[in-house]
């Protein structure tokens, strides 16, 4: 245990894993053996400045886990909130924001300053490029190179990702009601099968839908990309990292 450390209540760690600071894990949080947990950013740039770690709390890191706190880059904050699973040799790089009841399968790798949010699933070997964002309720396939933005609510797979259809387990599971499903699928082909211009696709699905708060989440994410979103599977219309913007 390092300096700078504060565990709240019922935080176990197991044998041989190294906690360093400034780093803040919240109650009921489980570090399972040799987990390294607030170790300095794995990035050249980083030279000793303040940074940390902020954990909610109920998570779990299983074995292996790695954590990196932040850098100066990215406001000096990694930060993690409740209740996810970090399963066996998952990484989260430095600057990362992580929401709550996200699953990172084993092996699962965070590059720096990627954004994950609420209730994404991660599955096993897959890689989030460093800026990338990872939207509410979508899905990473097993071993998929994730390079742009993959949007709320979708399944993305493959190298480089592409998105394969609406994550609709998922959207079942975090109890999103079956009219909003709907809304979200007619979004959905909307923005990614229409072949329109995405400019145009994105004013008419907020037209639409407009009364849908999911669908209007949908929007304002791709709106906000700055890497690009990830294109839809068997597309071959050109619309690669510019096509948010075009």
């Amino acid at each position: 245990m390092g300096a700078g450390v504060t565990l709240h209540a019922d935080v176990s760690i197991g044998a041989h894993a190294v906690v360093q600071g400034p780093t803040v894990i919240g109650a009921r949080t489980r570090i399972f053996a040799h987990a390294a947990i607030g170790g300095d950013p794995q990035d050249l740039k980083y030279k000793g400045e303040d940074s940390r770690l902020e954990i909610g709390e109920d998570n779990i890191f299983r074995e292996f886990t790695t954590v990196n706190r932040g850098t100066e880059g990215g406001g000096g904050l990694t930060r993690i909130g409740d209740r996810n699973l970090f399963m066996a040799y998952s990484h989260v790089g430095h600057d990362c924001r992580v929401g709550t009841g996200c699953v990172l399968s084993n092996s699962v790798a965070l590059a720096g300053h990627v954004e994950v949010q609420d209730n994404a699933v991660l599955s096993g070997l897959v890689a989030v490029h460093q800026y990338s964002r990872v939207g509410r309720c979508s899905m990473a396939g097993g071993g998929a190179m994730v390079a742009q933005d993959v949007p709320p609510f979708t399944i993305a797979q493959g190298d480089r990702a592409r998105i394969f259809g609406l994550n609709i387990v998922g959207l079942r599971r975090a109890g999103v009601d079956l009219d909003v499903i709907a809304a979200l699928k007619g979004a959905y082909r909307e923005l990614f099968h229409q072949g329109l211009p995405l400019r145009i696709a994105l004013e008419q699905v907020r037209e639409v839908y407009d009364t849908v708060p999911e669908v209007i989440e949908l929007v304002a994410f791709i709106e906000g990309s700055a890497r690009g979103i990830c294109r839809s599977a068997g597309t071959d219309d050109g619309r690669d990292g510019s096509w948010p913007h075009g």
